[in-house]
């Protein structure tokens, strides 16, 4: 259930139609001076991209959003924001699965996946406006109808488990849940409670896996995350290492290997 009409009465939204990357209009908004907890969506992107510039398959039937956001908190507490939307967008992808779905999990730090499949894309990206305060945007992409066909990893969409909602419908979800987490975040200082619950919807913890990082691949366990959502990879007689960013694969049969 959501909790706060006033946390809902504090954004805003403008529905578009073909954008290059609802990010890109998101930025553009906080440049010409708008004051924040603005969602911008569109029918489809021709130029949406995910991390490390990815293309994002950005076709009309699902998806595209972006929050701007001024200021949303002391630069030393926006690492743990990431966990903090991932947990909204779980929440938005579940309501409008059917019971019989598969698992819906997060993986570190913020995809959402149905039954070990990426669902969703979440890209944060960060400029100093003019007039010196900070724009942060969220964009989010969720596959409703459709699904990259070639990636390096596994996807799926809504569609495939059965969900009949539309672009509109998730959004309203999405929306709504948006506005209770980063109320329970409160500019990162709710950021026992988001790890607490992240840590609950996670896939993966105790598992072997694989972390691409920009010059090299590790491998370890994973541990779990710390208080500022590092993740915290096991290597044994290495010791426990901190990571703030890379790309997690799950070893094949790593379930069966560390259950």
């Amino acid at each position: 259930m959501y909790k706060s009409r006033r946390a809902l009465d504090a954004f805003r939204h403008d529905a578009l139609d073909t954008v290059d990357s609802t990010n890109v209009v998101a930025l553009q908004r906080g440049r010409a001076g708008d004051p924040g907890n603005l969602w911008i969506t569109a029918r489809q992107q021709t130029g949406g991209k995910g991390r490390r510039g990815r293309p994002w398959v950005s076709e009309p039937g699902n998806l595209y959003a972006s929050l701007l956001l001024i200021d949303p908190a002391p630069m030393e507490r926006i690492s743990s924001l990431p966990l903090a939307v991932a947990l909204a967008v779980h929440r938005a992808v579940r309501c409008v699965l059917p019971v019989s779905a598969p698992p819906v999990e997060v993986k570190w730090p913020n995809d959402v996946l149905i039954g070990r499949a990426k669902t969703c894309g979440i890209l944060l990206e960060a400029e100093v406006m003019p007039s010196g305060r900070h724009a942060l945007v969220i964009g989010v992409g969720i596959n409703i109808a459709h699904k990259p066909e070639q990636a390096s990893y596994a996807t799926t969409s809504l569609a495939d488990h059965g969900a009949t909602a539309s672009p509109e419908d998730v959004f309203a979800h999405l929306f709504a849940a948006m506005a209770d987490t980063l109320l329970l975040w409160n500019r990162g200082e709710g950021v026992r409670e988001i790890t607490q619950r992240w840590r609950e919807l996670a896939c993966g913890i105790g598992e072997k896996i694989i972390v691409n990082l920009p010059d090299r691949s590790i491998t370890g366990t994973f541990s779990g995350i710390d208080e500022h959502g590092m993740l915290l990879l096991d290597r044994g007689s290495q010791g426990i290492a901190p990571i703030a960013a890379g790309d997690v694969f799950f070893e094949p049969d790593g379930r069966k290997k560390y259950d």
